[in-house]
């Protein structure tokens, strides 16, 4: 999401969270499905198609993203020094080196859950393996800040600390976002911050934590098509997204994926 300067809470009734618990639970399973096609070869049409089909016709649900702001596709496919927002194409085939984004959003009876995936290529090199794995822990410090009376800031610095940490930089142009029966509603979640600044987070409210981490430095463009953004130093960005509920003691990861673990 592109950063504007409105912060409102929007929560979430129990009738609500339930549906987005459900929506949730879907989108896992879509990316438990691309698990057994996304290799060397495949093109990310292919992955896109596949994506679709099954969001359709096997989970009886919506590919959210289709004709949102008029994108036509299911999925964002980012590619190494692809920051977010890459369009799928008939003609890119992954290659054995690459590192890749697929970010989907998924629609079930009226509400919507937001998630994306980096895969490791087999022949991706080592540091590109590592910016992968260290901004999974990023998202995951940001995550494990959630809680009732801790605040935007909080979950940005977070993300901020542990990726600075490890020599990498924070794209600062895009952010997480409120979610629910829009796929973007307020407040906006800034990977980056101060401590016990911005927004009280209180039970109830439903965001995205989708810290977009860079090899090199921060600064991002946008290509022609009008949708990919770019490293402007070329060197490779990883991204990682949840959706994620504020509960009475801490927060639940709506979009959880059967290989994971994350708790209070």
């Amino acid at each position: 999401m592109m950063r504007n300067n409105i912060n409102r809470p929007i929560i979430k009734s129990a009738a609500q969270i339930e549906q987005m618990r459900e929506a949730g639970r879907l989108l896992a399973q879509v990316f438990e499905m691309l698990d057994s096609i996304v290799a060397p070869g495949v093109t990310t049409m292919q992955i896109n198609d596949a994506a679709t089909d099954y969001i359709r016709q096997h989970l009886r649900a919506r590919p959210a993203s289709i004709g949102q702001y008029n994108y036509p596709f299911a999925l964002n496919a980012s590619i190494n020094h692809e920051v977010c927002h890459g369009m799928p194409s008939a003609q890119r085939k992954l290659q054995s080196s690459d590192i890749v984004n697929f970010d989907i959003t998924l629609e079930k009876n009226g509400y919507i859950a937001d998630s994306s995936k980096m895969y490791t290529l087999p022949d991706a090199p080592d540091n590109a393996v590592r910016l992968v794995e260290q901004t999974y822990q990023a998202m995951l410090q940001g995550i494990r800040s959630v809680r009732p009376g801790a605040t935007l800031g909080d979950i940005g610095f977070a993300i901020q600390r542990h990726a600075e940490l490890a020599g990498y930089s924070v794209v600062r142009e895009y952010c997480g976002h409120g979610i629910g029966r829009e796929m973007h509603e307020e407040p906006q979640v800034l990977h980056y911050g101060r401590p016990s600044t911005g927004l009280v987070l209180k039970p109830g409210m439903t965001f995205t934590i989708e810290p977009m981490i860079n090899m090199g430095g921060r600064h991002t463009k946008l290509q022609k098509d009008g949708w990919t953004v770019v490293t402007r130093d070329n060197k490779p960005s990883a991204q990682w997204e949840h959706t994620v509920l504020v509960t009475n003691r801490g927060f639940e990861v709506l979009t959880q994926r059967a290989e994971e673990s994350i708790s209070v």
